[in-house]
Parts: C-alpha cells; sequence; structure tokens
C-alpha cells in the first residue's frame, strides 16, 4: 500500500490530475530507497465498494455464465479495504516525496491530516489493484 500525501492541504485535485495525464506515473513515483520513518499517522480506514457487474461483462463478451438454463446469473464485485492498528503494525513505511523536494536522511514524518490518495499495487506487474481517496481524514473509520 502506497500513501501518495500532497504538500499542500488543497493539492490532492492536482494530484490526480498528474496521474491521469503522466504516462507511467507510478513506476516514476514510487520510491526506490527507504526512508526511517518518523511519525506516522494514518486515519483508520474501512472503505468498500460493490457493483452489480452482469451487464459489464456481457458487453466485453462474457457470455457463456449467462447462458445457464438454470435461470439469470448475476454477478457481484464487491471490494474493501480496511486499515487498522494491527495492519499499521505489521506494514512497512515507504515515503514518496516530490521530485522536487530533497530526500532527507532524517526521519521522514507522515501525517496524513488532510486529504490524499491511497494505492494498492502488485509490485511485481505493476498493476493497481485498488485505489481510494480520504477527503476528510478526520471523519474516517
Amino acid at each position: 500500500m502506497y500513501i501518495f500525501l500532497p504538500d499542500a492541504k488543497d493539492g490532492l485535485q492536482s494530484l490526480l490530475q498528474k496521474i491521469d495525464y503522466t504516462p507511467e506515473f507510478f513506476e516514476r513515483h514510487i520510491p526506490r530507497e527507504m526512508v526511517e520513518v518518523g511519525q506516522f499517522l494514518i486515519p483508520k480506514l474501512n472503505i468498500s465498494f460493490g457493483f452489480e457487474a452482469s451487464d459489464m461483462l456481457k458487453e466485453f463478451g462474457l457470455v457463456l455464465p449467462f447462458n445457464s438454463t438454470d435461470g439469470p446469473i448475476s454477478i457481484h464485485q464487491k471490494s474493501f479495504v480496511e486499515v487498522n492498528e494491527e495492519g499499521i503494525e505489521a506494514a512497512p513505511a515507504t515515503l514518496m516525496m516530490d521530485s522536487s523536494a530533497r530526500m532527507a536522511r532524517d526521519k521522514v514524518d507522515l501525517v496524513a491530516n488532510h486529504p490524499f490518495l491511497f494505492v494498492i499495487r502488485e509490485d511485481v506487474s505493476g498493476v493497481v489493484l485498488f485505489m481510494g481517496k480520504v477527503i476528510d481524514p478526520s471523519v474516517v473509520e
């Protein structure tokens, strides 16, 4: 899991635009070296998203499961992300700093007290599995 915390408190929209318009954004901005982390504070997250996927799958050409003689088939997709104290304790912390920032050799604090983006990415293939944004970290649980 990677956390992208803009320096500016209102910088999330600008960050999202950079992701949209910059090819290989994540490949260029995932840190290549570890930084020692001092204070590491992110809110507890419990985010879920679900939708009925049958029509979309049919549009992509997947028809065999829907041709059953046993009646109509419905496919639902649901994803969730939960981050709590146990997950934070078990996860190593990696920081991405803006390319204009100098990599500090001292401890770096990550205090997510304003809007940020989080990305769950499989690092070998580079596939982004889940992406979410936290608009108001004070109300997330």
